[in-house]
């Protein structure tokens, strides 16, 4: 419970960071998505992927990036035809969910050894403040309601919280886990590309298209050499 807490102090401060940024965009739709591009790009390059083929082994992780486009294609057919605004912020969220699952249960396997320090638990819940910024600002450039952010925060904590919980008794294979991590950065690189970016590519002029894009490349640059 104390973890989720933590997690969720992380996410809502990289959410109010976010919504300062968005002040000074004056909540453009579009500014706000390409920033959000952007920066989950930043995100895969600068952290996600490399750390990802340092830990597991590169066939798992490429195997998991092709489901998880597959898996994009098939939920992007199904959010849709119904609600563009929610679909792109659900599918944003459920690859966050899936991210943490192999941290969560490290840090499940590694509760009460001694491997487990004050340090490495606080680095790992750190590491979610990119994510609470993410989701912000992809819930700012979709026009969503503020309570819908804090459920996702919430819901984000109890996930979190639940996987730490299963990785006290089942140690996931690191084969497992590499596939996980390659399911998440497929679903965020085809939800930031065809969502945020595509999708507003004949919107804006070009100098505000690479602007906006290489300016939340910068911010996930500034969040990986401060949090990272």
């Amino acid at each position: 419970m104390i973890l989720g807490g933590f997690l969720f102090f992380s996410v809502s401060i990289g959410g109010t960071i976010a919504w300062v940024f968005s002040k000074l965009f004056q909540h453009t739709t579009q500014g706000l998505s390409l920033l959000c591009g952007g920066f989950l790009i930043g995100l895969l390059i600068l952290d996600i992927i490399p750390s990802s083929f340092q830990m597991y082994k590169s066939f798992g992780i490429i195997l998991g990036i092709v489901i998880g486009y597959l898996v994009f294609q098939l939920l992007h057919s199904f959010f849709h035809p119904t609600n563009y605004q929610n679909s792109s912020v659900s599918l944003l969220a459920i690859a966050m969910v899936i991210h943490t699952i192999p941290i969560s249960l490290t840090i499940g396997n590694l509760l009460g050894n001694s491997a487990l320090s004050i340090t490495i638990t606080a680095s790992m819940i750190l590491h979610h403040l990119p994510e609470g910024f993410a989701l912000t600002t992809a819930f700012l450039s979709q026009s969503a309601k503020l309570w819908k952010l804090v459920l996702y925060f919430i819901l984000f904590s109890i996930f979190f919280i639940a996987f730490i919980l299963v990785g006290q008794y089942w140690d996931l294979s690191i084969r497992a886990q590499g596939i996980l991590m390659g399911l998440s950065i497929g679903l965020i690189g085809s939800a930031s590309i065809s969502e945020f970016i595509m999708h507003h590519v004949q919107t804006v002029t070009l100098k505000a298209f690479l602007t906006y894009i290489l300016l939340g490349y910068f911010l996930s640059y500034m969040f990986h050499v401060f949090v990272g």
